[in-house]
């Protein structure tokens, strides 16, 4: 109950009762000292050129900077009353930008360095002395130059289909139609794309290897509190969880990284490029646990917005959908075969006179087909979806560290200040630049807050006007990949989801799409339950399947149409056994609408004891393709097709969800 090592001091020299109370009052007595000296230190007026400081204690800054950092920065800007200012964290320097002439002179500046800044700032990625800290510059570069040869055109190239077909399955268990929380489901999504593209392709191949990693990620992010981040070396129960995350983390990448140079099997992916230029293991260990989380987290984050606010302006997800349905016209050949079974003999057809269910597979099969070149130069609508998503919802803050070489013909040997906005920053000192001071500015966006890919303003030429993926010498370094994962997952969501539209918890449509949280500086997620995504699956109803004749068991199309079920049984043919794939549309209340999809099994009062014999086969082979339902309905008599019944089995099917 006392603090180690002081009692038996203590006691060696004074009777015990003196000794205990002088290890308890010693250690109070100095952290009260220093918590004196951080609380008075000097706030005396600096020379013109140093930035002012904001009013109030050291200690009373950090609680808003971590926990509320959007409107901490905005107030300072208030209190301060100038455009550039400073505060200390404990005893820690922090410099904060904003103007133009700030931006611009942060962003072209060499000796701001950006790992110490984000470390110290930040403190959300796992660090493992000489794996994630404390690498050598050498080192850093190395897994620089490592991440920009795994973004080449061939490499990219491979990473295409892997990444459509990632993404579609991850789709598919979603089912056909439902709810769900985009910034969970996007969250997830993504992080699966990154695994695939960084890491191991076993572990990629790994579903539940994938989830946990995620979790522990996830543990690494509400494990970050100001006491993890200022004092690191504190052993509490947050930290505890921080290290064991990490450690975890580190087995997983470990293991997998073991299994493959010793099982002597190469693979086609990053880690394996790693492993044949000869790096050593702590480099390719380091490169996928910082790399996972550093991608994962802001593509998911522009990803999960990029959905919702899709499901609130339909007009742009057709006008995005216009735009791949010109890239298959233009590039996709034939549709290669995926390797699921679904997508055997498939061909995704684009534009209303499509009349087969679309498959998701046969989709993704038909997109892998679209070049990388086209992807990245022929889809200017995409860029804009993503640039704007990125504008207004990407809660970035630049953060750097001022780190000079010495300047051995000064005085003392010791660098001079760096100046940035016409303010001086003296050597050691922290500097950030929140994005939200160009990106939601009214003198540089009209209506900041509005979403609008059209916007004029993109097109500024102003000096760094937008600073989405970063700007100047500190761009994103895997800006390529990014954007790349982004416009795939996209063009499956616009033309694989006939119906995407924004809800709140109770399924009714939302009037408005709620404002970006920036104080949440990781996902900027809106506050929970206020905003979920309804969806239903591209695909044409009714849609009927028969076999080509009494002797034939070939399967073909006998029939589409849009009347429903009233349509279905005028179509359905006594003597014959057939299969439907049918949507059915239906109301909960006054405000919302759901449609499902139904596979009707049929077998005519009249058809013929071999063919029904030979229905459980069938079944099978159509259940192949047409995976994805709310129910099955088996039907004798055109009765069992009314469509009253059909909906009250619907409604007790999807009210448990």
């Amino acid at each position: 109950m006392y603090p180690l090592g002081f009692l038996p001091f203590f006691c060696t020299v004074v009777p015990e009762w003196g000794a205990v109370v002088a290890a308890l009052v010693i250690p109070i007595l100095v952290l009260s000292l220093w918590l004196y000296a951080i609380v008075t230190r000097s706030s005396s007026t600096h020379a013109d050129d140093r930035p002012v400081r904001l009013p109030g204690s050291s200690l009373s800054h950090i609680l808003p900077f971590f926990h509320r950092r959007f409107d901490f920065i905005n107030q300072g800007f208030q209190l301060a009353g100038q455009a550039i200012y400073q505060f200390t964290l404990l005893r820690t320097p922090v410099i904060v930008l904003s103007g133009e002439a700030a931006r611009r002179d942060f962003f072209q500046a060499k000796d701001l360095d950006l790992n110490a800044g984000f470390k110290f700032l930040s403190g959300a990625i796992p660090m493992m002395p000489g794996v994630t800290s404390n690498l050598e510059a050498q080192r850093i570069a190395l897994i620089h130059k490592r991440l920009a040869s795994a973004q080449t055109t061939d490499r990219l190239a491979r990473l295409l289909p892997q990444i459509l077909e990632d993404s579609r399955r991850a789709m598919d268990s979603w089912g056909f139609s439902g709810t769900f929380d985009p910034f969970e489901r996007l969250s997830e999504l993504m992080f699966q794309s990154t695994v695939r593209c960084l890491a191991f392709s076993e572990l990629a191949d790994d579903g539940p290897a994938v989830r946990r990693l995620k979790e522990l990620y996830d543990i690494l992010d509400t494990a970050t509190t100001p006491a993890t981040v200022l004092l690191p070396w504190l052993p509490g129960p947050t930290a505890i969880r921080r290290l064991l995350a990490t450690k975890r983390i580190y087995d997983i990448i470990r293991t997998k990284l073991d299994e493959r140079t010793q099982g002597g099997i190469a693979r086609d992916d990053t880690p394996q490029m790693l492993i044949d230029a000869g790096d050593e293991r702590m480099i390719i260990i380091g490169f996928v646990m910082g790399l996972l989380v550093a991608g994962a987290r802001s593509t998911g984050t522009t990803a999960s917005w990029l959905v919702t606010f899709l499901s609130g302006h339909p007009q742009w997800k057709e006008k995005a959908a216009e735009e791949v349905r010109r890239l298959i016209g233009e590039h996709a050949g034939p549709a290669p075969v995926s390797p699921s079974s679904d997508a055997r003999d498939q061909r995704y057809t684009p534009g209303p006179s499509r009349t087969a269910p679309a498959s998701l597979s046969a989709l993704s099969a038909t997109l892998s087909a679209i070049p990388l070149a086209a992807w990245e130069a022929e889809t200017p609508t995409l860029d804009a979806l993503i640039r704007e998503t990125l504008r207004v919802a990407e809660p970035h803050v630049a953060m750097r560290q001022y780190l000079p070489p010495a300047a051995p013909g000064e005085k003392g040997g010791m660098p001079g200040p760096l100046h940035l906005g016409g303010k001086a920053v003296p050597p050691g000192a922290f500097v950030m630049y929140p994005f939200s001071d160009v990106h939601l500015s009214p003198e540089v966006y009209k209506d900041p807050w509005r979403w609008d890919p059209a916007r004029k303003e993109m097109n500024l030429k102003a000096p760094y006007a937008y600073v989405g993926m970063g700007a100047g010498s500190t761009m994103c370094l895997g800006k390529r990949l990014a954007i790349l994962e982004l416009k795939l997952v996209t063009a499956l969501f616009v033309l694989g989801f006939e119906e995407l539209r924004a809800v709140d918890a109770k399924g009714a449509p939302l009037s408005a799409l709620p404002r970006p949280n920036w104080n949440d500086i990781l996902t900027c997620k809106p506050p929970a339950g206020s905003c979920y995504v309804r969806f239903g699956r591209t695909a044409a109803a009714p849609a009927a399947t028969g076999t080509a004749s009494d002797r034939s068991d070939k399967l073909k199309l006998t029939s589409t149409g849009s009347g429903g079920l009233t349509e279905l049984r005028e179509q359905l043919d006594d003597g014959k056994a057939s299969y439907a794939y049918v949507r059915v549309q239906y109301s909960n209340d006054k405000e919302s609408t759901r449609e499902k999809f139904i596979l009707v099994v049929w077998i005519g009062p009249d058809c013929k004891v071999m063919r029904k014999a030979k229905i459980s086969v069938h079944s099978a082979d159509v259940k192949s393709v047409l995976r994805v339902y709310s129910i099955e309905v088996p039907a004798r008599e055109k009765d069992d097709l009314k469509e009253e019944p059909i909906v009250i089995k619907l409604r007790k099917v999807w009210s448990t969800y």
